[in-house]
């Protein structure tokens, strides 16, 4: 399946789309978030919430860090 960033994915699809992406993330861990907060956004159709993958695509590329040569260099941007 192609994935445009309107498609509308169920959570496991999702978990399953953005680990082929390289970001390895679980259904559970998407469903914690939802309930929690900090996850991507979703609707819902009935009971069942549905991601939209451009949201989600974004959402993961957002949790990325600056690209960094060492772990130090990461310790040393907390600390300024």
């Amino acid at each position: 399946m192609t994935l445009t960033p309107d498609s509308k994915l169920v959570r496991r699809d999702l978990a399953a789309a953005l680990t082929a992406e390289g970001f390895p993330i679980t259904e559970a861990t998407l469903a914690t978030k939802a309930t929690r907060g900090g996850g991507p956004p979703f609707m819902k159709f009935g009971a069942k919430p549905l991601y939209r993958w451009g949201d989600a695509l974004g959402w993961a590329e957002g949790r990325l860090t600056a690209p960094a040569h060492s772990t130090s260099e990461a310790d040393a941007q907390k600390a300024a």
